[in-house]
């Protein structure tokens, strides 16, 4: 079979690999749809410390089913479409044993520390599947990244009328706007690119900031009769939107972090405490956060698809990662179709 393989920093091709055949206890898909994360960008720049090369990328997966071995339920059966859950959990570590499985100290995402779904066929476990039958192909390869905004969302309580202030319209950014707006509340969105103003418009959030023509801090309070924001979720991941949501959100407020900060972020601690604020991390997504998703995406799945920037076919599928580099500021979801139609 192919596999979409990034051989060393810089380069990626289509090459055969090794076929591979369901053990206990475990399914062979195959992989229809497979969205690209920044993540595995990083891995192609060679700037992922999780990922070593050569390797499989992939952990936004549609797939159906091709096969099962004799011990997985009889609900998983051959034809049904899938939505691959890429995580892994250990069941013993201190975050498992409290319930909080999706941080598992010791998470293997496929992908990233193991070879992802970027491949024709891929064998998993039964119970890292969901299976979903209403959706269209395609859409499957939405709900992981949607879900992780939508976690975001869970890890700060959000609820209707709440003011929620989003950094950063990646599609994580983009899951944790849509996941406000479900739980009734007002969303603003700060965002450099002026090109996705008008689909984040779109998805319902009231007011697109652009940190690079104004000052967002001064935009958020004149939202917010100078209160600030209930909420603030950061999801780009540097330095100055880490203190930003600091002096963005309001007395009392809750901040969440999902972005990852590439250098050390130093703060100002004093509002820490004079604000008195809810800090929270977050990371990757609960089977509840999946199905939220799916719900969302049964319902509003065609809006969903305006996220969807750009597909390419499998055989062209070595060319997205140089492609995705020069528009990544200004694009969503870049997603390959292996299913060659």
């Amino acid at each position: 079979m192919e596999a979409l393989v990034i051989t060393e920093v810089g380069q990626s091709r289509i090459q055969a690999v090794e076929e591979v055949s369901p053990g206990a206890g475990e399914v062979l898909l195959q992989v229809n749809h497979v969205g690209l994360c920044g993540s595995d960008l990083n891995t192609y720049r060679g700037a992922n410390p999780l990922a070593e090369l050569p390797r499989i990328p992939g952990h936004e997966i549609g797939a159906t089913i091709l096969a099962t071995a004799s011990d997985v339920p009889e609900e998983f059966a051959i034809g049904r479409q899938v939505i691959v859950v890429p995580y892994t959990e250990c069941g013993q570590c201190s975050s498992c044993r409290k319930g909080r499985r999706n941080a598992c100290r010791y998470n293997k995402t496929l992908g990233v520390q193991q070879h992802g779904g970027m491949s024709e066929r891929l064998v998993v476990r039964h119970d890292r599947l969901i299976l979903n039958d209403t959706l269209p192909a395609h859409r499957l390869a939405l709900v992981e990244p949607l879900s992780v905004g939508f976690h975001a969302v869970e890890r700060a309580g959000v609820a209707a009328g709440d003011t929620v202030v989003v950094l950063g319209a990646g599609m994580i950014g983009v899951g944790a706007m849509i996941g406000a707006l479900q739980r009734g509340a007002r969303v603003l969105a700060v965002e450099v690119s002026d090109s996705k103003r008008d689909t984040l418009l779109g998805l319902g959030v009231e007011q697109v900031i652009n940190p690079l023509s104004e000052n967002a801090e001064e935009a958020v309070n004149a939202l917010t009769r100078g209160d600030g924001a209930d909420v603030v979720i950061e999801a780009v991941g540097l330095p100055e939107t880490f203190r930003g949501a600091i002096d963005m959100v309001c007395f009392a407020g809750r901040v969440v972090y999902v972005g990852y900060a590439k250098a050390e972020v130093s703060y100002d601690t004093k509002y820490f405490n004079l604000k008195e604020l809810d800090i929270f991390g977050s990371r990757n997504a609960t089977r509840q956060d999946f199905n939220d998703v799916v719900s969302y995406l049964e319902e509003h799945g065609t809006t969903a698809d305006t996220l969807i920037s750009r597909v390419f076919p499998w055989a062209q599928a070595d060319q997205a990662f140089d492609y995705w580099e020069g528009v990544r500021n200004t694009t969503f979801k870049v997603m390959i179709d292996l299913t060659h139609e």
